[in-house]
């Protein structure tokens, strides 16, 4: 049908551009030349016809009605156009013909797809005009085949031959019949449509004021009514001819990516139910729309599509289009994608969302939600962040689409969903605290990994930051309630990595601060780390486990009122003052230390933690430096089995000061 559109308006501009201007039979040789562009559809299958032809030769304009036009499809595609005027047409030259307007009134457009339940789209145009119009002075030979990605090709090349000033459609209404998710139809509306500065297959622009819909769905056994309204649609820097790159088998191996659009924007849209639901998004912007030819060829991705009337996908069949799409993902880039300003109303409450950011490269890209505000049973929900750092959907759909099939998911399959994601990050989020009316909150959340040996991350690091309430209820928090602390604010910086050139594993940062109670420290090395031992093997990891080392250890610890609080507690515990409590504690450290006498960095140890407690307020610092080579297995179990003989394999230092 589309076929038919397509040919019409070149036809009848050809046509006339090469007949006017000669003063005898001009009525009959401009209906010949319409006739015979209407027997090439024809002659293609389809069914095309027209009321009379009108010519004035002052105004240099030719008027065609009652054009009838019917695909050989079936179900067929049926076109009417009640007038179609071309205005001031003339021919520059021997290859071009150009008119100052071309306008089609009432058109109507009827398609029908089959399937289970079919369904019938009825579209209805009472103007569309073209100004300025310039196109080749021959019509193209339309394509042999009803193929819609053939049709669409074949339009896409002739768009890159045409130029206009402008495109407007003032409106279009359209109604659908049938189908399984609209079984009771709906209505469609497109207002203020407009194409501006078309040349050489690129639009500066596109708009449309506004795009209606009203859908008649069943929804738990209910008939439901749905309403939509999507406002200021423009887009701007359209190609064709880098869409057309999609639809052409010749470009199946090129991997470059061709830009189709510049700039897509709309907003608001709005949906809303008659169940009381409604959904809004005040704004939406998509910059840098580009395709990849080789992974998004649209022929063999709908090859795959089940026909109609087939029934379900089997289970390899429903893999292989997983499979496909993935290779879609891979061929969309997007240079960045907003959504902003979401609002729903829903019979548990409102949910808001300030923003959506994401954007796409070979199939990797950022996605981050924003401004998070919702009410659930048991309290409010929010944050100001929640960002998934290079997020790889494409792997995540072939994991899953090999998830249940034979064989069975291998190791590095499994590790392999490390790479679907390297980092997640969450920043001033709140949550209820139990059943309580206290919340916990976030500042931040920020968990990455990265630096793969094969699908193994050689590299992690966790950072966070809360502020947490105190459960009077739990015995581990009496201290804290003892001493009037309600909330408790935790700081936790944690990382981890290895070093290929060193063979060196270093666990650093790791840091905890317990508000200004307690901040401790810790820096653990491992040497002569070998890289295989980053294996989806357990085996040939543990195989290698033996030739780890154990490196220096250092610990710190800063008191901030941590050991009063102990020491308090133990007052309340035994019944004493506090200073008793704190002479008693000291006297069990030095009891342990005449345990460890025979080593002298041990008993020195044993000192400074005695200083640490005797003076509150000081920093407690203890290095391990190991003697020798400390083999890692051995030392852990030598920490089972006898913890001193474990501590004489290395150096001790300890100090405090403030």
């Amino acid at each position: 049908m589309i076929r038919i559109l397509i040919g019409l308006i070149a036809a009848v501009v050809v046509a006339a551009a090469g007949l006017l201007g000669f003063n005898l039979y001009v009525q009959h040789r401009m209906t010949s030349g319409i006739e015979a562009a209407f027997a090439q559809v024809r002659a293609a299958g389809g069914k095309a016809s027209h009321g009379k032809v009108t010519v004035d030769m002052l105004a240099r304009t030719v008027t065609v009605v009652d054009i009838v036009g019917e695909s050989a499809a079936q179900p067929p595609a049926r076109l009417r156009i009640a007038s179609l005027t071309a205005a001031g047409v003339r021919q520059p030259d021997r290859t071009r013909v150009s008119a100052e307007s071309i306008e089609l009134a009432d058109i109507e457009l009827a398609t029908e797809v089959t399937d289970k339940m079919p369904v019938k789209v009825t579209y209805k145009v009472p103007r569309f005009t073209v100004k300025d119009y310039s196109g080749p002075s021959n019509s193209a030979q339309l394509p042999a085949s009803e193929s819609l990605l053939d049709i669409y090709r074949f339009a896409l090349q002739q768009f890159t031959a045409v130029a206009a000033s402008s495109v407007t459609i003032p409106s279009v209404t359209g109604t659908i019949n049938g189908g399984a998710a609209t079984p009771d139809g709906g209505e469609f509306a497109y207002s203020g449509v407009a194409l501006q500065d078309i040349r050489d297959g690129k639009v500066a622009s596109t708009k449309a004021d506004s795009f209606t819909f009203t859908l008649n769905t069943p929804q738990a056994g209910k008939r439901a009514k749905l309403t939509g309204t999507l406002s200021n649609l423009v887009a701007h820097d359209f190609d064709a001819a880098a869409a057309g790159t999609v639809l052409d088998p010749g470009r199946s191996n090129d991997d470059s990516y061709h830009r189709i659009y510049r700039e897509v924007s709309a907003g608001p849209y709005v949906l809303a139910t008659d169940q009381g639901m409604r959904a809004q998004i005040d704004s939406i912007t998509v910059d840098d729309i580009a395709v990849r030819p080789s992974k998004l060829q649209l022929a063999a991705i709908l090859a795959l599509m089940p026909q109609p009337g087939a029934g379900p996908p089997t289970q390899a069949q429903a893999r292989q289009i997983m499979a496909k799409m993935a290779d879609v993902y891979e061929g969309i880039r997007i240079g960045n994608a907003e959504l902003r300003g979401h609002t729903m109303l829903t019979p548990q409450g409102p949910f808001k969302l300030a923003a959506i950011r994401a954007n796409l490269e070979n199939g990797r890209g950022q996605l981050a939600l924003e401004g998070l505000d919702v009410e659930t049973p048991k309290g409010p929900f929010r944050f100001d962040r929640l960002a998934l750092n290079s997020f790889d959907i494409p792997q995540l759909m072939r994991f899953a689409a090999r998830a249940n099939a034979e064989p069975r998911t291998t190791p590095d399959e499994i590790f392999g969903l490390f790479r679907v994601l390297e980092g997640i990050e969450v920043k001033g989020a709140a949550t209820p605290f139990r059943d309580t009316d206290k919340l916990v909150n976030i500042d931040t959340i920020s968990l990455s990994w990265g630096q793969f040996v094969g699908p193994v991350p050689s590299k992690a690091h966790l950072v966070a930051k809360l502020n947490v309430p105190v459960d009077a209820t739990d015995p581990a928090m009496q201290p804290l309630v003892a001493a009037g602390i309600d909330r408790a604010a935790i700081a936790l910086d944690l990382g981890a990595g290895w070093t290929e050139q060193s063979g060196a594993f270093v666990l650093a940062p790791a840091s905890l601060e317990i508000g200004n109670l307690l901040k401790a420290s810790a820096r653990v090395a491992l040497a002569n780390v070998p890289r295989a031992v980053f294996s989806t093997d357990p085996m040939q990891a543990a195989s290698l486990a033996g030739q780890i080392e154990a490196g220096a250890i250092e610990l710190s610890l800063r008191d901030g009122g941590c050991v009063d609080l102990i020491v308090a507690q133990y007052a309340r515990a035994q019944n004493v003052s506090r200073e008793a409590a704190r002479g008693a504690i000291i006297d069990q450290i030095k009891a342990f230390g005449q345990a460890v006498a025979a080593n002298p960095d041990a008993a020195a140890a044993v000192d400074a933690v005695v200083r640490f407690v005797e003076s509150p307020g000081q920093t407690l610092i203890i290095k391990l430096t190991p003697r020798g080579k400390v083999p890692g297995l051995q030392l852990v179990q030598l920490l089972k089995t006898d913890p001193l003989i474990a501590l004489a394999q290395f150096q001790v230092e300890a100090s405090t000061g403030l």
